[in-house]
């Protein structure tokens, strides 16, 4: 019976009821050893198999705490005869993980997709409870892959549990629930069965203070030596006690339970042929098994509790330690499990050793296990005699940790091999590490300038760091940066008209930068990955937005394909911007709120509040300020541009034209970013509000510079923004009229309608009101598509000024897409086009059941029973 436990039991029941409703979830039980995590899983287990729940189970074990996917290896053990039923790359990922084939895994998140798709599969035989005890212990592939699961259930019958200590696994995001100790009533009950007396009872309980394994183990403890007591901590009396009670076994008793305890994994067979070098059989577990430290199986060894087995190691002297790691590296056939010990039982610089843990890196880095990779080639930079490879190994191990997104680590490992070598060679490696760890840190122009510098102190990566620096010094505002890099690619022969492109668009050379992102995009399409990205980014610069689009979703369509999940939340930013500027609102708020989603799941913390930017933009156009404010808000300093003239769209609107323009004038700056599609088109902004606070002269330089760009980049909607502007300084309705001609080729509703509204306002002031009012309609028409609420507010007071009085205030007309979450109508889009459910979760990365519950929950919401219907509607 568990005492004192009757909130925990009931979350844990609400919880596998609602697994067996259709309602996934899980729970995070966290607290200090001893305090009953354990129990409450037994509990929740025997509860779960007595319903007819299939469960699954593992245990983290501190030793494998570094091997990469031991946890989920253990989960999903046996299960895997279910794999055949996952999409391919899914498939491929967990068979690496389980050692069947090794190829390279490109996504580090691949592999908790690929769990939570099986996990799902196994639900659709029956509610499943998965059960992880001391998840602080789990390997952190094992830890992503399961958190990445457990954010996103939803209705797949599945529920899972996680226990861990107060320190590590951190799960945010995640529903926790502490423990509490028992209060003295339950103490007394629980230590009811040990016939104490009432003196050594009180004494018992006051000194466990209500952890109830300390309960038991005190209790047992006082019972057989009234007069034990250390004043300790809890957990330290806890280790004490059974240290004491393996330091009473034989002393191959207590070798035994060593090799144990450093095997970790409960693997009997490899235990006892390991023991076996030392003397050691299988006899010798006995009496550890008759005093109930350990449960021992025809294959198994488990510690009753995980501090027998702290205490077991702990107990035994350094080269007892050393010498049963040696012999379990020795009797291992899995060169992973050789190599977890190898490190364990080397006391000195071995280069053979040192060759195999870097073999396992390697091995680790396949699988996008990078943490196990960076551990891995950190121990083998420790026992590796030379010093440029020592220093190879430590730069190998910054770049795994990077990878793994611990970007302190990587600096603090380049630093360290910096430190080690002064050759230029080992540099340049190690520039590319550290130039991106200070990147994301926010030393963007630090970044661009490391690459350049260690480019020019030496032999190094060449091409593909001078790119970067460029890349990292257009958005450090680096106008320098970006043409050095241009100048050496150019030296080298390795000329790249993205960069050489980008060069001239900071000295403001359009006539020549232009064309040269032209080529970037015609190269993009049949080249390479790298080539398609440039070119993706080459037609953002140019302001191709049909290209761009085209692009965009093809990433996107690319990222969903292979399974590249952390990719996949900056190619859905990129789709969702272009989304916005073709007026298609819902659709870009559907892709910002999937990015948002996989940005938090895997923890993209920065990306999540660059995203802001989309949806800023939208409530600046549509006159919700409250929200455009609180999403500017977070927006990081890289995405400055896009806060900032989300704020002055908002400003413009409601005639608030002196703050618009000084917060465009400021944003605008001498930097490279001045160049990017979206700072070009705010000098429309600009120009608008000059002109309405009678300043035109503060917008004639960036209205100049802006005609030169649209001139050069020839694209329509630039070229139309570059007469409606100068119609605006100069009056002349040739421009207004070459303006809204332009309009008509391009895919820009928002930018077409403030046209006509200007247009409009022109007619009505040269007393052409029956022109004036044809074009202010045309506005208002695209204004209440786009839900601009002030620029159709505008549009309206200017068709009554304009002598239309039937026009009026009206509700928007409802669109049944409207009624959608973002995600549902992301769903019933690819429903509509025929996609089965499971295509449909392999695309948006959830589970089969998922995509039918917003199928079932969007159906009545448009007002259709089947996918047959729905494939009638315009979802567009």
């Amino acid at each position: 019976m568990l005492y004192g436990r009757s909130t925990e039991l009931a979350a844990l029941d609400e919880l596998t009821a609602g697994a067996r409703e259709g309602r996934s979830g899980a729970l995070v039980l966290r607290g200090e050893a001893g305090i009953g995590k354990t129990a409450l899983l037994d509990r929740a287990a025997q509860s779960a198999s007595a319903s007819g729940m299939r469960v699954l189970r593992v245990t983290g074990v501190e030793p494998e705490a570094d091997l990469a996917f031991g946890g989920l290896v253990q989960l999903l053990w046996p299960v895997q005869d279910r794999l055949d039923g996952l999409p391919g790359p899914q498939a491929d990922a967990l068979r690496a993980v389980l050692g069947a084939t090794r190829p390279p895994t490109r996504d580090r998140f691949l592999t908790g997709l690929a769990v939570l798709t099986l996990l799902a599969d196994l639900a659709e035989q029956g509610p499943l409870l998965c059960l992880v005890d001391d998840a602080q212990w789990l390997d952190q592939a094992t830890s992503d892959a399961l958190l990445f699961a457990a954010r996103r259930l939803a209705a797949e019958q599945v529920a899972m549990v996680f226990a861990t200590r107060d320190e590590g696994f951190a799960a945010p995001g995640l529903t926790e629930l502490r423990p509490s100790r028992l209060d003295t009533g339950d103490a007394v009950s629980l230590l009811a069965d040990l016939g104490l007396p009432p003196a050594l009872r009180d004494q018992v309980i006051a000194e466990s203070a209500g952890n109830p394994l300390a309960l038991i183990e005190f209790g047992a403890a006082r019972r057989d030596d009234p007069g034990s007591f250390t004043p300790v901590t809890v957990a330290d009396r806890v280790l004490s006690s059974y240290r004491t009670q393996i330091a009473a076994l034989p002393e191959k008793t207590r070798l035994a339970l060593l090799f144990a305890a450093a095997e970790g994994r409960g693997d009997l067979p490899l235990q006892m042929k390991a023991a076996r070098t030392l003397g050691v059989g299988l006899e010798d577990l006995e009496d550890a098994e008759r005093a109930g430290l350990i449960q021992v199986t025809e294959s198994t060894v488990v510690f009753r509790h995980p501090l027998i087995g702290t205490a077991a190691y702990q107990g035994a002297v350094l080269a007892r330690r050393i010498a049963a790691h040696q012999a379990l590296a020795d009797a291992a056939d899995d060169p992973d499990c050789r190599a977890r010990h190898l490190p364990l039982a080397t006391t000195s610089p071995d280069d053979e050793v040192a060759s195999e843990l870097v073999a396992a890196a390697e091995r680790a880095a396949d699988r996008s296990a990078y943490a196990a990779a960076s551990l891995l080639h950190q121990q083998a930079a420790r026992l590796t005699p030379d010093r440029r490879a020592q220093v190879r190994r430590l730069t190998d191990a910054a770049a795994c940790a990077l990878n793994a997104g611990h970007a302190g680590q990587a600096r603090d490992l380049a630093e360290q091999a910096e430190r080690s070598s002064p050759e230029p060679e080992d540099l340049a490696r190690l520039a590319s590490v550290r130039a991106a760890v200070m990147f994301e840190s926010g030393e963007r122009r630090e970044a661009a300038r490391l690459l350049l510098r260690t480019h020019a102190a030496g032999p190094g990566p060449g091409p593909a760091m001078l790119r970067t620096g460029a890349t990292y010094g257009w958005f450090a505002d680096d106008a320098d940066s970006v043409r050095e890099a241009a100048e050496r690619l150019a030296s080298l022969g390795e000329a790249d008209p993205m960069v050489e492109g980008m060069a001239h668009l900071v000295d403001d050379d359009y006539a020549r930068g232009l064309p040269l992102l032209e080529r970037a995009v015609a190269a993009g399409p049949d080249g390479s990955d790298a080539a398609r990205t440039r070119a993706l980014h080459s037609a953002i610069l140019l302001g191709d937005d049909a290209t761009a689009m085209e692009l965009a979703a093809a990433e996107v369509a690319r990222c969903r394909a292979q399974g590249l999940i952390g990719a996949l939340p900056q190619a859905l930013h990129l789709l969702a911007e272009r989304q916005v500027l073709a007026g298609a609102h819902r659709d870009a708020e559907a892709s910002v709120a999937e990015a948002v989603e996989i940005a938090r799941d895997t923890g993209l913390r920065e990306r999540v509040a660059w995203l802001g930017g989309v949806p800023a933009r939208i409530a600046a156009i549509e006159g919700d300020e409250r929200r455009c404010r609180d999403l500017v808000r977070d927006v990081p300093d890289v995405g400055r541009v896009a806060g900032e003239s989300a704020l002055s769209l908002l400003e413009l609107a409601r005639g608030d034209y002196e703050a618009a323009l000084g917060r465009l004038e400021t944003a605008a700056g001498p930097g490279p970013q001045r160049h990017m599609a979206m700072a070009m088109a705010t000098v429309a902004d600009q120009v608008e509000a000059a002109v309405r606070l009678g300043r035109s002269e503060r917008a004639e330089r960036p209205m100049r510079a802006f005609e030169a760009w649209a001139r050069a980049g020839r694209q329509p909607w630039a070229l139309a923004v570059a007469h409606r502007c100068r119609a605006l300084v100069d009056g002349r309705e040739e421009d207004y009229r070459e303006a809204v001609r332009l309009h008509a080729q391009s895919r820009r509703p928002f930018e077409r309608a403030r046209t006509a509204l200007l247009y409009g306002e022109w007619l009505r002031r040269a007393r052409r009101r029956s022109e004036a009012r044809d074009t202010l309609r045309s506005a208002l028409e695209d204004f209440e598509g786009l839900r601009a609420v002030p620029w159709a507010e505008r549009a309206r007071a200017e068709l009554r000024a304009a002598g239309d009085a039937t026009t009026s205030a009206k509700a928007t007309a409802e669109n049944v897409l409207d009624r959608l979450t973002p995600q549902e109508l992301q769903v019933v889009r690819l429903a509509a086009d025929g996609n089965s459910s499971r295509e449909i979760a392999a695309q948006l990365f959830l589970s089969r059941r998922t995509v039918e519950h917003h199928l079932y929950k969007a159906y009545p919401k448009l007002g259709v029973g089947s996918r047959r219907e729905l494939a009638r509607l315009n979802l567009v």
